[in-house]
């Protein structure tokens, strides 16, 4: 499901959060916290503290979707450089990275081609 949303606006919210929060909470740190509307369509990536355990929210047409994905080994690659409670905006090729367990600053990934260059 969630490989038909590349177009999606996709938004990681820095920081830990509490992964008992179910969809009304999360939606609330969306529209509260960040200052984003819960129901725009966008994908809204959380992460717990020991970084096992993922959460995306998502709103289609008429209700929610809410993902969740737990490591049996491993941690993701979150980034904890920054402010906790803030967003980062990612491209989805980022959040399919973050999701494989790769970071999201791959310097050896190939760059996207968008067309013919005349050069």
């Amino acid at each position: 499901m969630i490989n038909a949303l590349q177009s999606t606006a996709v938004y990681l919210i820095t920081g830990y959060t509490d992964m008992r929060k179910a969809i009304n909470g999360l939606s609330l740190i969306v529209s509260e916290q960040l200052g984003h509307d819960p129901f725009d369509g966008s994908l809204f990536v959380f992460c717990n503290k020991g970084r096992d355990k993922l959460k995306i929210l998502h709103w289609q047409h008429n209700g929610f979707w809410l993902y969740y994905r737990r490591l049996e080994k491993g941690k993701f690659k979150w980034p904890i450089n920054e402010i906790a409670g803030e967003h980062i905006a990612l491209s989805y090729r980022e959040l399919s990275w973050l999701l494989d367990g790769l970071s999201l600053l791959q310097n050896q990934a190939h760059p996207a081609v968008s067309g013919f260059s005349n050069n």
